[in-house]
């Protein structure tokens, strides 16, 4: 058992300093940052025992990926103000549980961008030039040098799916190379990838079948997973090759292990896989050991600067929560601050999930973008009194990248969303409207979204409200009507015919998926009645629920918005898309 935590000195007249764990190798560099205003306990190897014992008499605990930082060790934290991650993932940590407990979690997103990049760009030339296999075989005492023949980088196309930080970096490598660059984000902004000399290409199957190497910097979320399939590996040429230092489960790996036994692709650079280290005899392990792959142990972040960035990040982090500041990296930091709470917090709250419900309504599979366009929030009412709008700002952040990044947003605070908002090409102006406006609810927040570009494109629109502290929307896009955000909801743009429900409900049903609520919207608006939020006339929809428009100014489209309860996948999206009188469907998830 590791020897107890020496006791603070007592009688010197001077308060004792708080104390700081640190229970893996962190680089020194950051550390040496927090060791005049802190005591720094380096207890490496602690078992979760131990830890459990010890950890009540910590002020900070700083960790890599080896500790885990389960809801008992944060319970028992009575002391613990910050949990720092020296690196990017945050999965050993119980996030959830360090909210509960008020504890802040930061983290270093930054720190290993420029390793990853160039791990990606050292397998992209590793699998052009067969650098592994070349390796092993003259290790073994073999002369193939006729066999591995290679091909040039220069002059080639390089394909990018994620054009975040990461992938704008291997972009300039590329570039760097003599590689002409196209890539596919719906959420990067066209003005820097054009900056950058970087193509912008609508979807991947119009990119897959003109690249030659194919590299991916995208999260692992429920819209990335098998992003790339048999399917898609069969439209690529037989010499492409593929890389992949971002999330294993982007690619899917058996499909990636028969493409390359069958000759669909020539060869691939692999870092990441869906269990690291791969499990015997499981398809990442056959992955791992292909012969046409060069296959690393999760090196991207692997590099003494790297290790050293991540330390100066994490540790300035540490530095900002124990002198009473709010973070600029927190995964869990408030958008709110407690004296505004009450006040704001509802509103917070609808403007957050309004920004979630236009990525997934008006980007997501429909092919949109969210970089390089104009954002307008108006408040109007009581709201546009408001002086301090910081915190709406940030809650629109939030929503917008939620549905797009590992953590869902939990990153963003009123502290760096404006930062946020400009790396992804995104303008946000806030416009407080004093008109007098015979408003039915007390407040009410219009977002409209344009192109940055000044294109012709209508505004995209969404007004929402707050009634009983519940957020409500009363219009989305064209269309008005009424409607809570919660939970999984199918929007589907129809025409206004009798019967379009009741075929809905058969495809639903054949699918195993539950009605939960509906809502029908029609072109026109609702007649606004007067009232205060909290006192409102109705929080539901208007129309009979059968399609045929009675109630409501007849119109030839509508939208049906179902609340629904069960699994909704891509089979199950494509047959509500061709059913007859469906327009569009979106699948939103709050």
């Amino acid at each position: 058992m590791a020897p107890a935590a020496e006791e603070p000195t007592v009688g010197s007249g001077e308060p004792p300093k708080p104390r700081i764990l640190v229970p893996e190798k962190v680089s020194p560099d950051g550390l040496a940052m927090l060791s005049s205003q802190f005591d720094i306990d380096n207890r490496v190897g602690l078992s979760a025992d131990e830890l459990l014992s010890i950890i009540p008499d910590y002020q900070a605990l700083i960790v890599r990926s080896e500790t885990k930082v389960t809801a008992t060790v944060l319970q028992a934290a009575t002391n613990l103000k910050v949990v720092a991650r020296a690196g990017v993932g945050v999965d050993n940590i119980d996030v959830k549980a360090a909210t509960a407990q008020g504890i802040i979690v930061v983290n270093s997103p930054s720190g290993n961008i420029l390793a990853a990049a160039e791990h990606s760009i050292a397998l992209l030339l590793a699998t052009a030039r067969h650098i592994g296999r070349a390796d092993g075989t003259l290790k073994d005492g073999r002369w193939e040098r006729s066999k591995l023949v290679g091909v040039e980088v220069g002059g080639k196309t390089l394909g990018i799916i994620g054009l975040g930080k990461v992938g704008m970096h291997v972009a300039r490598m590329g570039r760097g190379l003599g590689m002409k660059v196209v890539a596919v984000d719906p959420y990067a902004s066209a003005e820097v990838a054009r900056h950058a000399n970087v193509e912008l290409i609508a979807d991947l199957k119009t990119m897959l079948p003109i690249i030659d190497f194919l590299t991916i910097h995208t999260p692992l979320i429920a819209s990335t997973l098998d992003l790339l399939g048999e399917a898609e590996f069969q439209l690529m040429k037989k010499t492409a090759r593929v890389l992949n230092v971002a999330r294993g489960g982007v690619y899917n790996e058996a499909a990636l292990v028969k493409a390359l036994d069958e000759g669909w692709i020539a060869a691939a650079g692999i870092d990441v896989f869906t269990s690291e280290p791969p499990a015997p005899d499981s398809t990442a392990s056959s992955l791992a050991r292909h012969p046409k792959v060069v296959a690393t142990p999760h090196l991207g972040a692997s590099t003494v600067e790297a290790q050293e960035n991540v330390s100066l990040d994490v540790c300035a982090q540490v530095l900002k929560v124990l002198s009473g500041e709010l973070p600029t990296t927190a995964v869990n930091a408030p958008l709110i601050l407690p004296e505004e709470y009450r006040r704001l917090q509802p509103f917070v709250s609808l403007v957050e999930k309004m920004g979630d419900l236009y990525t997934q309504h008006f980007v997501g599979p429909k092919g949109g973008m969210v970089g390089g366009r104009t954002f307008e929030l108006v408040y109007q009412g009581e709201l546009a009194t408001v002086t301090n709008t910081r915190p709406l700002l940030a809650a629109l952040v939030k929503g917008l990248v939620a549905s797009i990044s590992d953590s869902k947003g939990r990153d963003v605070n009123i502290v760096n969303a404006t930062l946020i908002a400009k790396e992804k090409g995104i303008v946000i102006n806030e416009v407080h409207s004093h008109e007098s406006a015979d408003l039915t609810y007390a407040s009410l927040v219009t977002l409209r979204s344009s192109s940055s570009e000044g294109g012709k494109d209508d505004p995209q629109v969404i007004e929402g409200y707050i009634s009983d502290d519940t957020a409500f929307i009363s219009r989305l896009d064209r269309f008005h009507g009424s409607f809570e955000l919660e939970g999984t909801m199918l929007v589907l743009h129809n025409y206004d015919t009798p019967g379009k429900i009741g075929g809905v409900g058969t495809v639903l049903g054949k699918h195993g998926v539950n009605i939960n609520s509906m809502r029908v919207a029609g072109r026109e608006p609702k007649p606004k009645l007067r009232g205060r939020s909290g006192s409102s006339s109705t929080g539901a929809g208007y129309g009979n629920g059968n399609g045929n428009g009675n109630g409501r100014a007849q119109s030839s489209e509508a939208l049906m918005i179902l609340g629904v309860e069960g699994v909704v996948n891509k089979d199950l999206i494509a047959e509500l898309e061709a059913t007859e009188g469906i327009l569009d469907v979106s699948l939103v998830t709050l």
